[in-house]
């Protein structure tokens, strides 16, 4: 069997959700499949380290599809072109696009539709983009994976998409995440936090992601403790970002607040084992990663009660009110006050994380790749 996938986002150091999706997933469905041949369609030159084995045949396309007017030139005319020059199978997009101008089995994974809820949040001719073609996407797709529940269920709702079309394939922590001993932690505290214990966010400075409410309850916290906890901000400036750092620019506590920007996975693991809590409140998200990998660091977690972060998160965390202030900084403060909390926290977490695993994940969306092709034959 041939199965052409897109791939656009395996870019060398510059794995993100989608990115790190498609590397967890794909590394071992090559691998657990050695018999079927992969093409895997880059958008700009490809790194040897996504070829994970003698079975994956890369292949370069143009253009680089990172401009909605490039979106359409690169899915409608390089990738249908490749489609129908190879004749795969199946089709498989780890992250939503696809191509209309197509006969080949498809089978889409959708992460979020966060453009449907926050169209602020995105540029207006992606947002025209967005709107007009991924319901056409998800509507001629043989089949879709849901990374989550909420996810599986907007679809329903935003495209009227058959309930039994989808199936859920959970994201899941890289194998990197996992405790460290005390002499570890103290190291990268000495590295990155001064020494202190910190509250930790990772995730792009964006305004869906809630970072201002972050800070003011960060803020709140140390105006009512003494103590010398810090708060770690890890991940790359996004867009729209100025009310973020005019919330940073008013605290008074501006020098306890530690910008790091984005970090090799290698620190990343580290850091996020290292932390106090993570507090992760966005006010929308399709899954949630940070979640999980904190679990799988035994750090406690505090995250929003809404869209699916408390289906990821059970009860393993303390679910808050993304526009609550107060309700994130009492989190803070019981988490920072209450070492009994802290330790429940983590001993429902160990339970919790093995939900989410990448073989049960791969497994899952290679039968939801299977079922697309027996429903053409």
């Amino acid at each position: 069997m041939l199965i052409a996938v897109n791939t656009r986002f395996l870019i060398h150091d510059k794995l993100e959700g989608m990115g790190r999706f498609t590397y967890e997933i794909l590394s071992r469905i090559t691998k657990s499949h050695p018999e079927h041949q992969f093409l895997f369609f880059f958008d700009r030159k490809h790194h040897s380290e996504f070829v994970f084995g003698s079975n994956v045949i890369p292949v370069e396309l143009f253009p680089p599809a990172r401009h909605p007017f490039l979106f359409y030139i690169y899915f409608e005319f390089s990738v249908a072109r490749a489609l129908k020059k190879y004749k795969p199978d199946v089709f498989l997009s780890t992250d939503g696009y696809s191509c209309l101008n197509t006969n080949v089995p498809t089978v889409l994974v959708f992460h979020d539709l966060a453009f449907r809820h926050y169209p602020e949040g995105i540029n207006y001719l992606e947002r025209k983009y967005y709107n007009y073609f991924f319901p056409k996407f998800a509507q001629k797709a043989t089949r879709i994976a849901a990374v989550s529940a909420y996810t599986k269920h907007d679809l329903i709702n935003q495209f009227n998409i058959p309930e039994n079309k989808i199936d859920i394939v959970y994201n899941a922590a890289a194998k990197g995440f996992v405790p460290l001993d005390e002499v570890s932690k103290n190291n990268v505290r000495q590295q990155y936090s001064r020494s202190c214990d910190y509250f930790l966010y990772v995730g792009a400075l964006h305004p869906r992601k809630n970072v201002e409410t972050l800070l003011k309850a960060f803020e709140a916290f140390k105006q009512n403790s003494s103590t010398d906890i810090k708060l770690v901000i890890v991940g790359r400036k996004a867009w729209q970002t100025k009310e973020i750092e005019e919330v940073y620019q008013r605290s008074k506590f501006k020098n306890e607040i530690l910008f790091t920007g984005r970090v090799p996975d290698e620190e990343l693991y580290k850091i996020t084992a290292s932390a106090l809590s993570l507090v992760y409140i966005p006010y929308f998200e399709g899954f949630g990663l940070p979640i999980v990998e904190a679990m799988n660091c035994d750090v406690p977690v505090i995250t929003s009660n809404c869209t699916s972060m408390p289906e990821v998160a059970g009860d393993a965390a303390i679910l808050v009110d993304p526009h609550s202030v107060e309700q994130t900084q009492q989190a803070m403060t019981d988490i920072a006050n209450d070492i009994s909390l802290r330790n429940k926290l983590i001993e429902a977490a160990r339970l919790r994380k093995n939900k989410f695993n990448w073989d049960e994940s791969a497994e899952n969306l290679w039968n939801c790749m299977m079922k697309a092709l027996k429903k053409q034959t």
